[in-house]
């Protein structure tokens, strides 16, 4: 779910938001001018299938004729005109992903699809091209490490926050106004302007909250609509750091036992456990300063993403001989989630009580990225503008959910959880393997995604796609 460092990434980014598309004599959809994508992707030369362009929209949809910003698309052409289904529009995660970078990279979507439809992607409010904050921290104010280590740690990082933010706000005109719903609004103009009379679209980890709002919002509209690596928006802070950290132990567990039957594994013969309680020690004694326990975790984190196992040993085994984890940047788009899901922690104790509950469903690796949530929203303003609540979807084509069985990221309770919620409006597909993110894992998952978006197949219930 989470990747590019705002603070880093977003004054180069918010530079690109100025580039604007050459308009072409391109036959597009209507109600978009398309042209040329600007040269600013290394190593992706120019493509005469990809086109660009900006679609103007209201900063607040609750103000349509107040003011706007320009919310950044990319097209790619299907490559069987005469085959062509139409437009399937790929939500991006993060959040903080770049859908217009996907599109022009091509490497998300299966050889059908690129065949018979029109993929169109954006830039969300507050990512990359469209609208992008330009700020840093404030310098003179510390940011404390992961996990929080008492009182005035959790004082110094609320402090840090809402400085950064108050940096961040005036550089952009959507930062308060980057929420999910707000973006479900985005996606119906985008629809609108894409000529195109239902939605067919495909959201992948924070971009299948998307997916889910806009069934919600717009169930008529709905053509079909996958959810990929499904992300469960009725939790509160509580249930959401327990099943964060639930999600990773639950990945970390099927590691250990592929390492216990595999010679390939760099840790074969030993008791890996051990050896990755043994690093977790000397973070606690500060042998890798700056880096933490949450740092050692992260790695893992990274790692069983994949999954990428003989990575994730060889990382073990070298940390365990001295060696400080890599860092490893796992930030969020701190406008969107933060305005999604609130934080209400306003002491250290509440703090503690988080960690605490969740190294008690995660012994081994402790924290998940529930932790990095919270410290990552924690003294955003309440409420938030797109609270937590059940969902209430009525749509004549069931949404398809896939997810991966051991999902470090997405756990496949979130799944299941969400798959009830929509009943007979929803039906989920297991992949029985690891990992996130499932739909090109193989031939079964990407079959089952491919045919229901171009022939609206819904899968039985109950079905399943063996681990490959």
């Amino acid at each position: 779910m989470f990747r590019r460092p705002l603070a880093v990434a977003v004054a180069a980014l918010a530079l690109l938001a100025a580039v604007p598309a050459i308009a072409t004599a391109d036959p597009g959809p209507p109600g978009l001018a398309w042209g040329e994508c600007a040269d600013d992707l290394p190593n992706v030369p120019p493509d005469p299938g990809v086109r660009c362009a900006r679609l103007r929209l209201p900063v607040d949809w609750a103000r349509p004729h107040g003011a706007t910003f320009e919310l950044a698309v990319a097209r790619r052409a299907a490559r069987v005109p005469e085959r062509r289904v139409g437009t399937l529009v790929f939500g991006p995660g993060g959040p903080g992903d770049s859908g217009v970078e996907r599109i022009r990279r091509g490497d998300r979507f299966s050889d059908e699809l690129l065949d018979r439809f029109d993929l169109v992607s954006f830039d969300p409010r507050t990512v990359a091209r469209s609208a992008a904050p330009v700020c840093v921290p404030d310098p003179t104010l510390r940011r404390p490490p992961i996990p929080l280590a008492g009182p005035a740690d959790f004082d110094a990082l609320v402090a840090y926050n809402r400085a950064w933010w108050a940096r961040c706000r005036p550089t952009s005109p959507v930062f308060d106004h980057a929420d999910t719903l707000s973006t479900v609004d985005d996606l119906e103009a985008l629809r609108r302007a894409l000529g195109e009379r239902q939605l067919t679209f495909h959201g992948s980890s924070y971009g299948t909250l998307l997916g889910q709002q806009y069934a919600e919002r717009y169930p008529g509209r709905v053509r079909a609509v996958v959810l990929e690596g499904v992300f469960d928006h009725s939790l509160g802070v509580r249930p959401f750091v327990r099943t964060q950290a639930d999600a990773l132990q639950d990945a970390f567990d099927e590691f250990v036992s592929w390492c216990d039957r595999s010679a390939e594994c760099v840790l074969h013969g030993r008791d890996v456990r051990s050896v990755w309680a043994g690093v977790l020690s000397r973070a606690d004694r500060g042998e890798y300063a700056p880096r933490t326990a949450f740092d050692v975790t992260a790695v893992a984190l990274r790692e069983l993403a994949g999954p990428r196992w003989p990575q994730l040993a060889t990382a073990i085994r070298n940390m365990a001989a001295g060696t400080p984890p890599d860092e490893v940047r796992l930030p969020i788009a701190v406008a969107a989630f933060c305005a999604d899901w609130p934080v209400p922690v306003r002491t250290y104790d509440e703090y503690a009580g988080l960690v605490r509950e969740a190294a008690a469903v995660a012994p081994d690796v402790r924290y998940g990225a529930g932790l990095l949530a919270v410290q990552t929203c924690l003294g955003w303003p309440s409420p938030v503008r797109n609270p937590p609540h059940r969902l209430h979807v009525r749509t004549r084509t069931p949404l398809l959910l896939l997810n991966a069985r051991h999902d470090p990221r997405t756990g496949y309770a979130w799944a299941t959880d969400v798959a009830r919620q929509l009943g007979r409006h929803g039906r989920l597909v297991t992949y029985e393997g690891w990992g996130h993110g499932t739909y090109l894992r193989t031939d079964c998952t990407t079959a089952v995604v491919d045919r229901y978006l171009v022939d609206r197949t819904v899968p039985a219930p109950g079905a399943r796609c063996p681990a490959g």
